[in-house]
């Protein structure tokens, strides 16, 4: 039965990974976090397991969502670099934060993310603005906010990233597909922040934090649904997924803040 359950996880994360160039975490973080809470050996962490095998999935889900996106040409690629150094450090450190505090305190950060995540989605996207994008030193302390908070909370940094592209004047589809780009390096080192942290304890077969069985199951299937976001993102507006996925992340709000 568990396996089912990461089964339709990663598909679902997959595809708004490539559809609204999230990453997948504002899904899988919540999921995750109520299937490992279900057992008494991994309740105590559960969040942080979420959180960490989130990241680690996103090795996968995402590396298919920039090639899809690459594909299409939509990768705005010397963004990327301008901001990589930040994410790197970023997601370092996120990991390291989110180590130091409790599950539940870990929960209530990421409700109130969703909540005000799932608010911004409802008011409809960011219009795109003229505004120059901003110089080495500048883009670094931005990539290294999106980076920690991302790592933070087990994001791909998609729901920071793309208004942040789009105020400074992109395309609603290169934003998303450089946003998707920038969640890797994101992946990549918060994955490794939390391996080197993580403590198995539980008695799982886990690596850190990193949950390998949800990782293995997750991972497969949201590698088959990214393709297909992408692929919808580029023939139809998603103005109407958006405003479901806000609801969705609204319910997910009060599930993780309310007892």
């Amino acid at each position: 039965m568990i396996w089912i359950e990461f089964a339709l996880t990663g598909i679902f994360a997959g595809f708004l990974a490539g559809y609204l160039g999230i990453g997948g975490g504002l899904v899988l973080v919540p999921a995750l976090s109520w299937i490992f809470s279900r057992d008494p050996a991994t309740a105590g962490v559960a969040v942080q397991m979420a959180v960490a095998t989130s990241l680690a999935t996103m090795l996968f889900s995402s590396l298919s969502s920039v090639l899809s996106h690459h594909r299409h040409g939509a990768i705005l690629w010397p963004v990327v670099r301008l901001l990589l150094p930040g994410l790197l450090v970023g997601a370092l450190v996120g990991a390291v934060i989110a180590d130091r505090i409790s599950s539940a305190s870990l929960g209530n950060v990421f409700g109130i993310f969703a909540l005000l995540i799932g608010l911004q989605l409802l008011r409809g996207s960011v219009q795109a603005r003229s505004r120059p994008l901003p110089g080495k030193l500048p883009a670094s302390g931005i990539g290294f906010a999106i980076g920690s908070v991302s790592s933070l909370l087990g994001i791909g940094g998609g729901s920071m990233t793309v208004p942040w592209l789009l105020w400074h004047g992109q395309q609603t589809r290169n934003a998303i597909a450089t946003a998707a780009a920038c969640g890797y390096p994101i992946a990549v080192a918060g994955t490794l922040g939390f391996i080197l942290l993580g403590e198995n304890n539980s008695g799982t077969i886990t690596l850190g934090y990193v949950n390998l069985q949800a990782l293995l199951g997750v991972a497969v299937f949201s590698v088959l649904g990214a393709p297909l976001g992408v692929a919808a993102i580029h023939r139809s507006r998603p103005l109407l997924a958006r405003r479901v996925f806000a609801l969705f992340l609204l319910v997910v709000a009060l599930k993780m803040l309310l007892p």
